[in-house]
């Protein structure tokens, strides 16, 4: 972890850099537009990295002596069968490309990402069966 945000902190300041001497040289604003969010995006990368490397603290791969069994055990729960995630890509592409062929598809498509998005994040969230409330 400590190579990946340090690395993304580097690549923040760089892009800024970059853009500050792009914009000086007489650039275009929208290559400065994207340069600076190319730095923004980077340190926000960055800053991630760098608040779960603190909150971890060593992890085995940052240990030079470490092994590959250290990082052996349990990675978290992963669903096997959901069809959310496709909901959730194709509601994606049809907003991206609603944008290009109109409005219509962008608010049909953005009613669809909603209804993925939330049946993708509750979908192990079950009622309880005998509440008689």
């Amino acid at each position: 972890m400590k190579s990946g945000y340090r690395l993304f902190i580097g690549l923040a300041f760089f892009y800024a850099v970059v853009a500050v001497f792009y914009w000086k040289l007489g650039g275009e604003p929208l290559g400065v537009t994207a340069i600076a969010l190319s730095a923004g995006f980077a340190g926000i990368i960055g800053f991630y990295l760098w608040f779960n490397d603190r909150r971890t603290g060593l992890l085995p791969s940052d240990n030079d002596e470490g092994e590959i069994s250290d990082l052996a055990g349990e990675l978290g729960f992963f669903s096997p069968h959901s069809w959310w995630p496709l909901v959730v890509a194709l509601s994606a592409c049809a907003t991206g490309l609603g944008l290009v062929l109109g409005w219509w598809l962008t608010v049909i498509a953005l009613g669809s990402l909603m209804i993925g998005v939330l049946g993708f994040t509750l979908e192990y969230e079950k009622p309880e069966a005998n509440s008689h409330h």
